[in-house]
């Protein structure tokens, strides 16, 4: 462990840092956003759902240009144009005082999440040497989600859910993250230009080869539906714990709910992550999708706060299963000339998040807040939908590297 920590780049590094800033800020702010429109602005769940949808619908429009870019430009220029944009969004937020400006606001956040994001997992995968990179995208994970456990509690304690204040604090923070990715790259120049490709795939070609990828494509098709589930502890559930009346202060209950899916991230992502590195990468989606999906059903059962609690722990055991393995999944089936296409390509599973408010926020609309199975039920089933397609990509990749060891071992 301690060489391969000793033997993680300093742009790494940066990267892994910055990202925990990053959602330590973001985590306190964005999560309320859904019960700042309809508490504070008097939005409709529906009109909340849209506004929150869409900027996992620019994501999903964006992803893959902001990977493929990468790929020509290099990933400087990308980062740093994203990263200061990002911060600008942010500011946006804090100044915001209608519905229609959070909406375009909103729209901006996530273009500059879904070019920098990809962008960052791919220059990740650049600069990490093959024996590192697990635990590279494991800290990147790990940092996410030590953002995580204090960004809802300081957001409570500032009244996010009721100000766009802490809007203002995390633009401040990703103009000092920028400026640091700066410097990083000053500093690091020839290790840039080293990974510079030569000549990068044409638009066409990149969107042929992914396409056609029998394994990439059933994986992208069942993580839209696993990110359709995720996506709903984040909006749908933020919302329903809000309007319940059968619970009290839901605002608060939430961000301590936030603040126990990061710790459990924390607590059981070394053993999942040990015991999911010796499997398929594809098994632990399948186990993840399984337990978000039953997750959300608990939700619906749910009448008091110990049952929610476990429900929270169940879905991070998902989380934590679907998402720590997927940048491992993804390195391994792409072509190592078209990193960032690939990278960016997987971010069309976002349209789970496009789905996810707007189907919740529809449902809430139609049976109200106080009728969790009728609502929960639903968004249990549509997670589950995803499971053939991870079935069928596991056969496939199965299939792909058994063909690949028969060639290697004839050559």
């Amino acid at each position: 462990m301690n060489q391969h920590l000793r033997h993680i780049h300093p742009l790494a590094w940066t990267i892994i840092v910055g990202t925990m800033f990053g959602r330590l800020v973001t985590s306190m702010s964005i999560p309320f956003l859904s019960i700042y429109l309809t508490q504070v602005l008097g939005a409709t769940p529906t009109q909340t759902g849209i506004t929150v949808a869409v900027s996992s619908l620019a994501g999903v429009m964006a992803s893959f240009y902001g990977g493929y870019i990468s790929d020509i430009v290099g990933r400087k220029i990308v980062m740093l144009i994203s990263v200061f944009g990002w911060a600008a969004v942010f500011f946006g937020f804090s100044v915001a005082q209608h519905l229609w400006v959070f909406f375009l606001v909103n729209t901006l956040n996530g273009l500059c999440r879904s070019v920098f994001e990809p962008t960052s997992r791919a220059l990740l995968s650049d600069i990490t040497p093959a024996e590192s990179k697990l635990l590279v995208f494991n800290l990147r994970y790990a940092a996410i989600n030590l953002g995580v456990v204090f960004g809802p509690i300081i957001g409570v304690q500032l009244g996010s859910a009721e100000s766009t204040f802490p809007f203002m604090i995390a633009g401040i923070v990703y103009v000092a993250y920028g400026l640091v990715l700066f410097v990083q790259f000053k500093l690091h120049r020839s290790t840039m230009e080293s990974h510079i490709q030569a000549e990068p795939p044409r638009l066409l070609e990149a969107l042929a080869t992914t396409g056609r990828d029998r394994v990439f494509l059933p994986v992208l098709l069942g993580t839209i539906f696993c990110v359709l589930g995720y996506g709903h502890f984040g909006s749908t559930m933020a919302q329903y714990l809000a309007m319940n009346t059968h619970f009290t202060n839901g605002g608060q209950l939430f961000s301590y709910m936030l603040s126990l899916n990061a710790i459990t991230v924390l607590v059981v992502q070394y053993p999942i992550v040990r015991t999911a590195s010796k499997l398929s990468p594809i098994v632990p989606l399948i186990l993840g999708n399984i337990c978000v999906a039953f997750s959300l059903l608990l939700v619906g059962l749910a009448e008091g706060v110990a049952l929610l609690m476990f429900s929270v722990v169940l879905f991070t055991i998902g989380e934590v299963l679907l998402f720590t393995m997927m940048d491992m999944l993804i390195d391994r089936i792409a072509k190592p000339e078209m990193k960032g296409t690939y990278f960016g390509t997987i971010g069309f599973n976002n349209l789970g998040s496009v789905i996810a408010p707007i189907f919740g926020g529809v449902l809430l609309d139609h049976y109200g807040a106080q009728n969790g199975l009728t609502i929960f039920l639903p968004l249990a089933l549509t997670t589950a939908i995803g499971l053939p397609f991870l079935i069928v990509a596991h056969k496939r990749l199965a299939v792909r590297e058994k063909l690949s060891l028969g060639v290697d071992a004839s050559t």
